[in-house]
């Protein structure tokens, strides 16, 4: 895809996910991207990303789709306030509530389509639907529930009160 990700944007400081951190060189590097007025992620499992002999673990199918719609929080609540990704202060989103339905066994070896539509944005929450789709069947569907980083823990902040907002370490 031509465009940049939304992982692409996180600060180096939240780029570690195992999921979708850019960083992490173990990771799944998991990448978002706005298909109109919802976002797409292609994901080719390996084959250790195995449960049974030809089918895909449910924990790497919630696994991408818990980063897929953390992604997709950031990147709406940055199009909600008419802003690009790249500006300050900079979204991070974190999982509150993670739940999927595992809808038929997700075939190994072929890409993954996982599509994600925003919900609701509510202050700091933001709700995400998901499904996770081989060959225009969907396998798997998941609701994320996000929620904004808070400003004390972001890197840049730590430099203002580095005992965090409760005067506790973050």
């Amino acid at each position: 895809m031509g465009q940049k990700a939304f992982q692409d944007y996180y600060p180096d400081h939240f780029s570690h996910c195992y999921g979708c951190g850019r960083l992490n060189e173990h990771g799944l590097h998991v990448k978002s991207y706005w298909n109109g007025e919802e976002s797409i992620c292609i994901f080719d499992p390996r084959p250790h990303h195995t449960a049974i002999p030809g089918y895909v673990y449910g924990g790497l199918i919630a696994s991408v789709i818990d980063c897929h719609c953390t992604g997709t929080a950031a990147a709406a609540t940055y199009r909600a306030e008419g802003r690009a990704m790249d500006t300050e202060p900079r979204l991070r989103f974190v999982t509150a509530s993670l739940h999927v339905d595992y809808l038929r066994p997700t075939p190994l070896g072929v890409p993954l389509e996982i599509r994600a539509q925003v919900k609701e944005i509510a202050g700091r929450k933001v709700v995400v639907t998901a499904t996770v789709s081989v060959h225009g069947k969907v396998c798997a569907r998941g609701e994320v529930v996000a929620v904004k980083v808070p400003e004390h823990l972001l890197p840049d902040s730590s430099l203002k009160n580095p005992a965090g907002a409760e005067g506790r370490e973050p």
